[in-house]
């Protein structure tokens, strides 16, 4: 990962440029006078919204999931 270290005016004054820059990658440091103070990075984007019953039929519960807990499993619940 390339970094790069930016005084707080450099940064007013390009900030678009930096944004694009850590969008692709680029670890760009904010710093006052010589000492770093922030990072900027991007944001993680979502991929994209759920979608209700995409595992439908990939997945199977067998009969002895809905069969009574024996009584020492059910002690450890109360």
């Amino acid at each position: 990962m390339i970094s790069k270290t930016v005084g707080i005016h450099e940064a007013k004054t390009n900030l678009s440029r930096l944004i694009k820059k850590a969008c692709s990658g680029e670890e760009i440091i904010i710093a006052r006078g010589k000492d770093p103070v922030v990072r900027l990075v991007p944001i993680e984007s979502r991929k994209g919204r759920r979608k209700l019953g995409v595992l439908k039929g990939k997945l199977v519960v067998g009969r002895e999931f809905f069969a009574p807990l024996p009584p020492e499993e059910l002690d450890r619940w109360e």
